[in-house]
């Protein structure tokens, strides 16, 4: 299956930093850490987790659905639905399959009335509320046609994120944190630090602890 991404954006429109300075004692960093290093930290956890951030957040994706198969996995995790809607899936459209010569599980007579309409290879609007979701691994499970008629692409947009923030991203970040500030090249206290400065350090600082505390919330890409 083949996905194509589009970036994600917080729901809220906000750069998270995933410690606040009332947490800097608790998870090994000087109270008087600058701001900086914490944002430009989250940024690295954020670039390493192929996410534009971990908070919940809306995703779009275009995805071919296996022949024979009404289930998807969609690539950001957990899906999370944002109050007042009770489920993540925001909207999704699925292009019906062309049947092959042997593949359609029904009767002559479903082929024919779906061929009579011209519904293979058109697009359709699916219900989200019909569309079953596992939260933890993105698996969706899509409804069946009324003729049998399933589905060979589904463009989807969710809602995908954590909340609350688990305590493995903020260790990971303060982690990121000190590996920057013992980087000589770094090690400043003051001044800007931007993401494409610390990308040239990414094999430092994110290091095996960083790696293992973020695993499983690495984005992992359909294809």
């Amino acid at each position: 299956m083949g996905s194509n991404l589009t970036t994600g954006t917080d729901h809220w429109g906000l750069n998270m930093n995933y410690l606040s300075p009332s947490e800097y004692a608790a998870y090994g960093l000087e109270a008087t850490t600058l701001a900086a290093w914490v944002t430009a930290a989250s940024t690295v956890v954020d670039a390493h987790c192929r996410r534009t951030t971990l908070a919940v957040a809306q995703y779009q994706e275009r995805l071919r659905i296996a022949p024979g198969r009404n289930t998807v996995r969609v690539s950001y995790v957990p899906l999370v639905a944002v109050a007042p809607a009770v489920t993540p899936i925001v909207s999704a459209r699925g292009r019906f399959a062309i049947p092959r010569r042997g593949e359609w599980p029904f009767d002559d007579l479903s082929s024919d009335v779906a061929l009579q309409f011209g519904l293979p290879g058109t697009w359709t609007t699916i219900d989200a509320a019909g569309i079953d979701v596992y939260a933890e691994t993105g698996e969706l499970t899509l409804p069946v046609n009324a003729v049998g008629l399933g589905f060979s692409e589904l463009e989807v947009v969710y809602t995908a994120g954590l909340d609350p923030l688990p305590n493995a991203v903020k260790v990971a970040c303060a982690q990121v944190v000190r590996n920057a500030q013992a980087t000589p090249a770094l090690n400043v206290r003051a001044g800007n630090l931007d993401r494409m400065h610390l990308d040239y350090f990414s094999d430092s600082l994110v290091d095996q602890t960083v790696r293992s505390l973020l695993a499983p919330y690495v984005a992992q890409k359909v294809g």
